[in-house]
């Protein structure tokens, strides 16, 4: 599961520059999660995930990650070989603040990283060096340092095939209060739209209908009960899919209500309008995505 509290190696407080040797190998589903502090002078800072640390030559740089706060606010990637830059890719959507304290969460994923800050998507870069090969975390410049921490768990199947959809499975056990239910998967670069219903089996009602909408960025909810859809529930501080990313969406049944969290980060809670929980036995998953695991307890 992706959860930001189990981290391991935790480093405290450290010196900026920072840099030091990542103790596990970064394979698919890893994580680094780094929280701190962006000071009023701040003018840019970096982290640099790199292979080696030596100066001279200069270590290569699988992933340049730089926010930088003069003239335009702006994050930008790169990648460091043999001493050159490459092309640089940019991302305008600026979530640091000055003054204000941050979390870093950069996932490690089969062909790319994904990067969030805040609990809120911020970017996604492609591998252009082999992940396997970064051993060293570098953090230089102006900026507070509070927590540096890994999770070496491989969150996401790799080698097993994705899920065909339409998906449609009974779940483990019928729901009820205290039960869960995990999908993860990969957005479509080009999505509009995907759904997660939760059904009664016997009477095809939905229970819960969650209608990601990309094209509009709404996170849409609503149940269809005696053949006839109910009134949708649309509002969330913050639309948490973005094209290309990959999440793992928590369903939680309580005695009221389903509470459904994206990547960690809580998203939104819908009350039971079907009352009888324990007749919701299947899941139904269609849409733009891949769908990569399905699990319920």
């Amino acid at each position: 599961m992706l959860s930001l509290n189990n981290l391991q190696n935790i480093i405290y407080n450290p010196t900026i520059p920072y840099v030091g040797t990542i103790s596990e190998q970064l394979k698919p589903g890893s994580l680094i999660v780094i929280r701190g502090h962006i000071p009023n002078d701040v003018d840019r800072f970096q982290v640099d995930l790199q292979h080696g640390n030596s100066l001279k030559p200069r270590a290569d740089v699988a992933f340049h990650f730089n926010p930088r706060f003069k003239r335009s606010n702006c994050i930008v990637c790169n990648t460091l070989t043999n001493e050159k830059w490459g092309w640089e890719e940019i991302t305008y959507d600026m979530p640091f603040q000055k003054e204000k304290s941050f979390e870093i969460v950069i996932m490690v994923l089969k062909n790319k990283f994904q990067v969030a800050v805040n609990g809120k998507h911020a970017l996604l870069y492609a591998h252009r060096i082999d992940p396997e090969k970064i051993d060293t975390l570098g953090i230089y410049g102006k900026v507070n340092i509070h927590s540096i921490g890994f999770s070496f768990s491989s969150v996401c199947k790799s080698g097993k095939a994705h899920l065909s959809l339409p998906f449609e499975a009974r779940l483990n056990a019928s729901m009820g209060p205290g039960r869960t239910v995990v999908i993860k998967g990969e957005v479509n670069t080009n999505a509009k739209g995907f759904n997660v219903d939760l059904v009664a089996g016997k009477s095809r009602d939905i229970a819960l209908h969650l209608n990601p909408r990309l094209n509009m960025k709404a996170f849409v909810r609503n149940s269809f009960l005696q053949d006839a859809w109910g009134e949708e529930e649309k509002n969330i501080t913050c639309f948490p899919f973005s094209p290309g990313m990959y999440f793992e969406m928590i369903i939680y049944c309580d005695v009221r209500e389903f509470k459904v969290a994206i990547n960690g980060v809580h998203s939104l809670e819908y009350k039971h309008r079907f009352k009888e929980l324990s007749s919701i036995d299947t899941l139904a998953v269609d849409g733009d995505i891949r769908l990569l695991d399905v699990r319920s307890w």
